[in-house]
């Protein structure tokens, strides 16, 4: 990809960041193709409670059952597509320790899991294809003269350009800190908002005992210029915003 559509304010982003050039990025990835109707892919995809599970399958034994923050402290992300027309669930999930995919009924996959092992270096002014689906919420304050301890409640955003605002608060602009001055981590990259995708995407919920449970997604599509490379690594590892544990924050890159 040629330098020259980068913008020419940007022109300075060819040389290493303060924090460092370069910085490495090493995951692996499993893309499972199952049958959607198979009962097995048919449960996860109406119940996001039972997807979690199904993703979590794979990572039996690295800790104790119950264990806290199980899903970060493996690195373990996850997305999915759904082609009606080949009635195929399409899932992606990355992690920071190998899957055992020897769980999923055999009869529920369309073909065999395939697994990867991404090792990329990211260097400052990089471009990069991404794809992302997120969880795009803002929190309200709490009602006044209500208990100091409570939190306001988490409110989505339904339209594309209030998720194009959700997103741009997390672009790192050349020279920016990896966290706003509000406290937003941010991606340890820029882009071109008018350039990006936003498509809504549905909600997901889960039956009892997750009566709340309702997810919004949206996915976001675009060009990324890495501006701080080991923020934008750590981005990626870690993924965005809320609902990790439900298929949303994992960024894709190209």
């Amino acid at each position: 990809m040629g330098h020259h559509s980068v913008n020419t304010t940007t022109s300075a982003s060819h040389a290493p960041s303060d924090r460092g050039g370069a910085a490495r990025f090493v995951a692996s990835q499993t893309l499972m193709t199952l049958d959607a109707r198979h009962p097995f892919a048919g449960k996860s995809l109406i119940d996001a409670q039972d997807m979690h599970r199904t993703v979590m399958s794979g990572f039996a034994g690295w800790l104790d059952d119950g264990s806290p923050d199980a899903r970060s402290r493996m690195g373990v992300l996850s997305t999915w597509t759904v082609d009606l027309r080949k009635a195929q669930l399409n899932l992606v999930v990355q992690s920071s320790v190998p899957a055992d995919w020897s769980r999923i009924p055999r009869a529920a996959l369309a073909e065999p899991p395939n697994v990867l092992t991404v090792d990329r270096t990211f260097r400052t002014g990089d471009r990069v294809d991404f794809r992302t689906v997120v969880n795009p919420v803002r929190s309200t304050p709490p009602p006044r003269g209500s208990q100091p301890t409570k939190r306001g409640d988490r409110v989505a955003h339904t339209r594309p350009e209030h998720v194009k605002g959700w997103f741009a608060r997390r672009l790192q602009p050349l020279g920016e800190p990896p966290v706003a001055p509000d406290g937003v981590t941010r991606i340890g990259a820029d882009a071109d908002l008018e350039r990006l995708a936003v498509r809504m995407l549905p909600k997901v919920s889960s039956p009892a005992p997750h009566k709340g449970l309702r997810i919004a997604r949206a996915e976001i599509k675009g060009t990324l210029t890495v501006t701080d490379p080991k923020t934008f690594v750590a981005a990626l590892a870690q993924g965005i915003g809320h609902a990790r544990a439900y298929s949303c924050g994992l960024i894709l890159v190209r």
